[in-house]
C-alpha cells in the first residue's frame, strides 16, 4: 500500500509576517546607509552652476550642476578604457582658500585616500574614447547630489539664486566616496538643512 507523501503548508499568517519584516529591513537599511553618510561623512563645499522642477511623486524640485562634474582628461591618471561603456570614475576633491572644492584627480580605478582631501565616486556614465581609443577632453560625470527636494513652491526661489550662481551646498562623502547633500547657502547663508532621518 502506497503512502502520500507529507505535504509541506505554510502558515500565510507566517508568510506574511516574513514579507514584511524583509520589506521593513530593506528601507530601514536604505535609509539608515543615506543617514550613516550624512552623521559621519567628510564634508565638501560645492559652488552649483546654473542647468526643472517638478517630480509628480515628490514634489518641487531644484537641478543641481557642478564644477567638478566636468572632469577635465588632463587631470585623469592610470589605465584608461579604449571601448566604449559604462564607468565609473573617482574623484579627488581638494578645498581652495575660498572654501570650494575642485577636482584635482580622477581615475578610472579607485584612489587612494590622501591628506587634506576626499575621495569621491561619481555614478556610471556612458563613456566614449576617442577615435584612436584616446581618452576624452573633457568627461561629464554626476554623483547623484543633482536633484534637491524642497517644500512645494519654494524651488523658484533656490533656481533663481543658482541661476545667479549665489547658491552653494555642504555635501557630505562616505568612505565609499557616495555623495549626500547636507544643506544648501543661499549668498553664504544657510537656507535648508538636511535632517539624517
Amino acid at each position: 500500500m502506497k503512502t502520500a507523501a507529507p505535504k509541506l503548508l505554510v502558515d500565510p499568517w507566517l508568510a506574511a509576517v516574513a514579507a514584511a519584516l524583509i520589506q521593513t529591513a530593506v528601507l530601514g537599511y536604505m535609509v539608515e546607509s543615506r543617514a550613516v553618510i550624512l552623521r559621519s561623512g567628510a564634508e565638501v563645499r560645492l559652488k552649483t552652476a546654473p542647468v526643472d522642477p517638478r517630480d509628480l511623486l515628490r514634489g518641487d524640485y531644484v537641478t543641481l550642476g557642478y564644477q567638478i562634474a566636468s572632469i577635465p582628461g588632463a587631470i585623469v591618471t592610470g589605465d584608461v578604457p579604449t571601448a566604449p561603456g559604462r564607468q565609473t570614475l573617482w574623484v579627488q576633491l581638494v578645498p581652495a582658500a575660498d572654501g570650494l572644492w575642485s577636482a584635482s584627480q580622477a581615475s578610472f580605478a579607485p584612489l587612494p585616500q590622501q591628506a587634506g582631501s576626499v575621495v569621491a565616486r561619481t555614478l556610471p556614465f556612458s563613456y566614449y574614447p576617442g577615435a584612436d581609443g584616446a581618452l576624452p577632453e573633457t568627461l561629464f560625470v554626476s554623483y547623484g547630489i543633482e536633484r534637491y527636494y524642497v517644500p512645494d513652491g519654494e524651488g523658484r526661489v533656490l533656481e533663481e539664486a543658482r541661476n545667479a550662481q549665489s547658491l552653494e551646498i555642504a555635501a557630505r562623502v562616505g568612505s565609499g566616496g557616495t555623495m549626500q547633500i547636507r544643506q544648501i547657502f543661499m549668498n553664504g547663508k544657510p537656507a535648508y538643512q538636511e535632517p539624517l532621518y
